[in-house]
C-alpha cells in the first residue's frame, strides 16, 4: 500500500499534463516510438541554411557566388538598357518635373472604376503627347532658324572680308590700339595678328558646324525613333508611374529612410537644376535674342544660343557675348549706341541672373557655383548633351550619399545642410 502524495492537488495536475510535462523519472526508459525533441541549440551542419530571426545566414561559400551572380546578372541588365540611357533619362527627368501636374488632375479618379482607369491611361496619352508638343515645337523653330542665321552670318562675314579689305584692316588697327590702351601697354597684338586668328576661328567654326550638320543629317532616323521611345515611356510613367517606383525602389537593398532621403533629394534636384539653371539660361538667352533685335545685330539667334551656354560660366555669364559686341560697336565710330547697348544689356540680361535664379532656387542647392560650372563641364564632356543635368546631379547626390554614410557611421558632421 502506497503512502499518499502530500499534496493531491500537484498530482492532478500532473496527471492531466501528461507524460510529456516533465523529465522522465531516473531509471524509467523512453519509449522509443514517442517523437525524440528538438535539440534547438546545435549547429547546422555544412551546406545547411540556418534561419535566425525570420531571415537567412548563408554559409560564406554561398554568399560569395550567391553575390557573384548577383553582380553578373546586375551588369548584364544594365547593358540591355544602356543603348536607352538618354530615352530613359529624359523620361525620367520630364516625368519628375510634370508629375506634380499630373497628379494633381487625376488625384480624384477612382481607379477601381472601369471608367477611372479608361480616364487615367487618356490623360497619359494627353500628356505624353503634349509633353512632346511642347518641346519639339519651339526647337524645330530655333533649329531651322538658327541655321539660317548660321549661314547668313557666315556669308555676311566673308563678303565683310573680301568686299572691304582696307576697311577691315583699319577696324583690326582700331582694336589693337584699343587692347593696347586699355592694358597699358602689357597686351601688344598688331590688327594683322587679330585678323589671321579670326579668320582660323571661323573656318574652323565653319568645319564643325558642317560636320556637326552632316552628324545630324545621319541621326534623323535614330532621333525620330529615340522621340517615339520618348513618348511610350512617358505613357507608361504617366499612367504606371507610383508601382514601377515602388517596384524598383523596393529592389534597393537600403534602409527606407536613408532610400526615402535620396529620391527626396533626386527629385528637389531636378526642379532645381531645371527652374535655378536651365530655364534662367532660357529666359537671359530670350532677352538677349530681344536685345540683339532691338540693336539691329547680326546673327541674333545665334549669338543668343552662345549666351544660352555662357550664362553657366560663373562671374562673366551672358557678358562673355555682349560685353565684346558693345566695345565692338564703340570702336567702331559709334561710342553713344555702343553705351547704350552695354547698359541696356547688363540691366536686362546679366541683371536676370541676379533676380530669377534666387527666386527659383530659394536655397535648394546650396552649392558654390563653381562647383556647378564644372560639374557641368565633366559633365557635358563625359555624358554628352545629357551630362547638362547628370553632372551636377551626380555631384549633389554623391554629397547626399557621403552624408548619409558618415551619419550611418557617426563620423564627423551632417554635412546635409550644406548640399
Amino acid at each position: 500500500m502506497s503512502n499518499p502524495s502530500p499534496n493531491p492537488a500537484q498530482d492532478r495536475k500532473q496527471k492531466a499534463a501528461g507524460p510529456s510535462a516533465g523529465p522522465a523519472p531516473s531509471g524509467e526508459k523512453r519509449d522509443p516510438a514517442a517523437p525524440k525533441e528538438r535539440n534547438t541549440e546545435g549547429t547546422p551542419g555544412r551546406g545547411e541554411i540556418q534561419e535566425k530571426g525570420g531571415g537567412f545566414n548563408f554559409p560564406p561559400v554561398q554568399t560569395m557566388v550567391f553575390s557573384a551572380i548577383l553582380v553578373l546578372l546586375l551588369i548584364l541588365v544594365c547593358r540591355l538598357f544602356a543603348p536607352f540611357f538618354s530615352v530613359l533619362l529624359w523620361s525620367v527627368l520630364l516625368y519628375v518635373l510634370i508629375s506634380p501636374l499630373h497628379h494633381r488632375l487625376i488625384r480624384k479618379l477612382d481607379f477601381s472604376r472601369v471608367s477611372g482607369r479608361i480616364l487615367k491611361n487618356l490623360w497619359a496619352v494627353l500628356f505624353a503627347l503634349g509633353t512632346m508638343v511642347i518641346i519639339l515645337f519651339p526647337l524645330s523653330f530655333v533649329a531651322s532658324a538658327f541655321s539660317r542665321q548660321i549661314l547668313e552670318l557666315t556669308r555676311y562675314v566673308r563678303d565683310v572680308f573680301n568686299n572691304r579689305p582696307e576697311a577691315m584692316r583699319d577696324f583690326f588697327e582700331r582694336i589693337s590700339f584699343f587692347i593696347h590702351d586699355i592694358s597699358h601697354g602689357q597686351i601688344t597684338i598688331t590688327g594683322r595678328e587679330i585678323e589671321i586668328r579670326l579668320m582660323e576661328l571661323l573656318n574652323s567654326s565653319l568645319l564643325q558646324l558642317f560636320s556637326v550638320s552632316s552628324r545630324l543629317a545621319r541621326d534623323v532616323g535614330s532621333f525620330l525613333l529615340g522621340i517615339v521611345l520618348l513618348v511610350f515611356t512617358l505613357f507608361f510613367f504617366y499612367a504606371d508611374g507610383p508601382y514601377l517606383s515602388r517596384l524598383v525602389l523596393g529592389s534597393i537593398p537600403i534602409r527606407r529612410e536613408y532610400l526615402k532621403t535620396i529620391t527626396g533629394k533626386f527629385m528637389d534636384i531636378t526642379r532645381s537644376l531645371f527652374f535655378g539653371y536651365i530655364m534662367v539660361a532660357l529666359i537671359q538667352s530670350v532677352m538677349a535674342y530681344i536685345v540683339f533685335i532691338v540693336f539691329n545685330v547680326k546673327g541674333a539667334l545665334v549669338l543668343a544660343m552662345v549666351t544660352f551656354i555662357c550664362v553657366f560660366i560663373p562671374m562673366i555669364g551672358g557678358g562673355l557675348v555682349w560685353l565684346p559686341l558693345g566695345l565692338i560697336r564703340i570702336i567702331s565710330g559709334d561710342p553713344a549706341g555702343g553705351i547704350l547697348f552695354l547698359i541696356v544689356s547688363g540691366f536686362f540680361i546679366s541683371l536676370l541672373d541676379n533676380v530669377l535664379r534666387p527666386m527659383f532656387l530659394k536655397d535648394r542647392i546650396q552649392l558654390h557655383p563653381l562647383i556647378i560650372f564644372f560639374a557641368i563641364l565633366g559633365g557635358v564632356s563625359v555624358y554628352g548633351f545629357n551630362g547638362l543635368i547628370l553632372g551636377p546631379m551626380v555631384v549633389i547626390l554623391f554629397l547626399t550619399v557621403l552624408d548619409l554614410f558618415l551619419n550611418e557611421h557617426r563620423i564627423g558632421n551632417k554635412m546635409g545642410d550644406d548640399v
